[in-house]
């Protein structure tokens, strides 16, 4: 199943060719932590936070946020990228999955919190209730889509890598999901553009995933369905699967395009 991908598995990442961003020095930064009750989900998340030396209210928040710095370097690209000035200064949010296999499958009581008390929470700290991107892989790319549909005020950008956006037509061998229905009912409302009181309220998106995944398919149809919408949509299919090496090498250039287009 390729949602398994995520699940923190530590693949080899250090066989594959370092990006060029791996050799800059890290710009100065500091290690916090952040409490984060959601009430939607009757549990306390901790976050971790990394805000650089400079002050900011430019915010990336990232899904699956330990598993992308452990295995996918999230925290040393942003330190490397603000050093090469690549990149502004901005702070970075690592969020814990929990259940990611529920909260990040289309569920509603996730969406809620991630929108009504997580983002309200980081940006009234970090940004000023200025809008934060965010980064997310797999089921946690369709979990930050999901949210933006529903909650679209404090999404200023979206980074999906290898969403899983199932279709019957592309993905009856994920079938078995416990959640395969409802992200297939989900999907398929947003492919109409009928989801949500604020379906098709448009970001800036950029979208990758790998020319050898399951998900290439249901990715190039939901990135069609975005532009259709207005969402200033741009779409990479990049070399290798789904695993955390791919979605390491394609940081740059594509996140690092997406955040200079929204902190120009």
């Amino acid at each position: 199943m390729e949602r398994a991908a995520v699940a923190g598995i530590d693949h080899p990442a250090r066989l594959r060719r370092e990006p060029d961003w791996w050799t800059l020095p890290a710009a100065a930064g500091t290690w916090w932590t952040l409490d984060l009750p959601v009430k939607a989900l009757r549990t306390d998340l901790t976050a971790r936070v990394w805000s650089p030396a400079d002050p900011t209210d430019h915010v990336l928040v990232a899904h699956d946020g330990p598993d992308y710095d452990k295995h996918a370097d999230l925290g040393r690209f942003v330190a490397a990228s603000i050093t090469g000035g690549r990149i502004e200064p901005c702070h970075l949010v690592l969020l814990p999955a929990g259940d990611r296999n529920d909260w990040y499958a289309a569920l509603p009581a996730y969406a809620r919190g991630l929108g009504l008390e997580i983002l309200p929470r980081l940006t009234d700290r970090l940004s000023s209730g200025r809008p934060v991107a965010a980064i997310g892989a797999s089921l946690g790319a369709l979990a930050l889509l999901h949210c933006q549909r529903a909650y679209p005020e404090l999404l200023g950008g979206l980074f999906l890598q290898s969403g899983s956006f199932f279709q019957p037509r592309f993905d009856k061998q994920e079938s078995k999901f416990a959640r395969y229905l409802a992200i297939v009912r989900w999907t398929g409302r947003v492919l109409r553009g009928t989801d949500g009181p604020d379906a098709g309220h448009p970001v800036p998106t950029t979208m990758t995933c790998g020319r050898l995944e399951e998900n290439l398919a249901n990715n190039r149809s939901m990135a069609e369905a975005l532009r259709a919408q207005g969402y200033p949509v741009s779409f990479a299919q990049i070399e290798g699967g789904h695993d955390w090496p791919a979605w390491r090498d394609a940081l740059d250039p594509h996140l690092t395009s997406l955040l200079r287009r929204l902190n120009p």
